[in-house]
């Protein structure tokens, strides 16, 4: 499965924890990130990501053109709701809704998150592979 990691600034702390709480999972998917996200997360884990633009530089649109694509199966970002200026940001809002024009699964916090990939270790995401 392609997994996309995007988080703010914010939450970038709480995205690396989950990812070493989740390694092993995530290590058997293809994983997907916005720059700076992505690099702080191999940092901790060691896991391979291929790392897009930092999202403010265009980051969060190519893995909006991956999900338009088709070619992500999962999206875990990490919002922070708190932050006043990303509450508008179009590119959230954009991400937001590709996944659920495409059926993307998508998480916005950390509980969301931890069922996703739950679910993804169980297998209950191998419907995913129909839409290919």
């Amino acid at each position: 499965m392609n997994i996309a990691l995007i988080a703010h600034d914010g939450k970038k702390k709480l995205m690396q924890n989950f990812c070493i709480a989740y390694r092993g999972i995530l290590s058997k998917n293809e994983l997907f990130a916005t720059g700076t996200t992505g690099r702080l997360i191999e940092e901790v884990t060691n896991l391979n990501i291929h790392k897009y633009l930092a999202g403010h530089l265009g980051g969060k649109q190519q893995i909006g053109a991956q999900i338009e694509h088709n070619e992500i199966d999962l999206v875990i970002f990490l919002r922070d709701p708190l932050d006043i200026k990303k509450q508008h940001d179009p590119d959230i809002n954009n991400i937001v809704r590709l996944c659920d024009m495409h059926n993307i699964p998508l998480a916005t916090n950390l509980a969301s998150a931890e069922l996703l990939i739950k679910s993804l270790d169980r297998g209950d995401l191998e419907w995913r592979e129909m839409y290919k």
